[in-house]
């Protein structure tokens, strides 16, 4: 496996904001000994993106299948410190996907959440925005729904336009049209990803108040417990902010832009050598 060694030099893109890494962030696999250092004494829970995380991003979402590998990688370590899966996939496609019963999940970007020993929360105000995200897919269909390469996902608590397919030519049409539908409703909250527009809930939960509520559920706020968050995309940037001053995040990249994690893998192969040396460091650990 190749990689590049030490800091990697980030590009920073508009003005300065507070807790941004615009200058450098180091390799996680280079910074393995301080991060144990970090871990001394403590015990790590850790929380997962799934896409472009877990398993390289591809064209389809249901085409990004969880190797093996990488599977046994999450049940090992589900056997020695809590593990969550946070994802803007639907919880029970993305509990599908994984298939491991010891793990808790988080769909929908934390507003539908399931686990062992009875774990359970659904945001009940986020249900309520079901008639508007419906509509919304529905005029999105209207729209663009004829385009090459359009993918319009209507997700339990969220509406996805995906358009890693679509030609250069067809970007801006479909980015005016995302646009405009948002703009009628305003109680939808716009954000975006890689090759992809979401409409969600326009209220205050995304994937950082998720990975807080899980850490004072499981009874994990404690400061013998040191977390972890491992994401690729613009909505990981929540619970990146989350951890500042408490945790560990770790971007999962090829070319990192400005962001509030504190090290950098560079792909899902990455990002399984690190937890197995998190697996590691746990046996080792008296």
């Amino acid at each position: 496996m190749k990689r590049r060694t030490g800091p990697v030099t980030l590009t920073a893109a508009g003005p300065r904001r507070d807790n941004w890494r615009q200058m450098t962030i180091p390799a996680a696999l280079d910074s393995l000994d301080r991060i144990r250092r970090q871990l001394s004494g403590r015990r790590p829970a850790v929380f997962l993106d799934y896409d472009g995380t877990l398993t390289p991003i591809v064209a389809r979402p249901e085409l990004a299948v969880l190797s093996d590998e990488m599977r046994t990688t999450l049940h090992d370590l589900a056997a020695r410190c809590p593990v969550a899966i946070v994802s803007g996939r639907d919880r029970q496609d993305v509990e599908n996907m994984v298939q491991i019963d010891s793990l808790v999940y988080a769909g929908s970007h934390g507003f539908d959440i399931v686990g062992p020993d009875g774990l359970k929360m659904r945001h009940e105000e986020g249900a309520s925005y079901g008639p508007s995200l419906q509509a919304a897919a529905e005029e999105l269909e209207r729209r663009v729904g004829d385009i090459l390469g359009v993918l319009i996902e209507r997700k339990r608590y969220a509406v996805a336009l995906h358009y890693r397919l679509v030609a250069e030519e067809d970007l801006l049409a479909i980015g005016l049209a995302m646009a405009e539908v948002a703009a009628s409703y305003p109680d939808l909250r716009r954000t975006g990803g890689k090759k992809v527009y979401e409409l969600r809930p326009g209220i205050a939960w995304d994937k950082g108040k998720a990975v807080t509520w899980l850490l004072q559920a499981l009874q994990l706020d404690a400061p013998e417990v040191l977390p972890f968050y491992l994401g690729d995309d613009e909505t990981d940037e929540d619970a990146f902010r989350v951890l500042e001053g408490r945790g560990i995040g770790i971007l999962v990249a090829e070319r990192p832009d400005e962001t509030r994690a504190h090290y950098l893998l560079r792909d899902p192969e990455e990002a399984r050598v690190f937890l197995q040396h998190l697996i590691a460091a746990v046996k080792a650990a008296p």
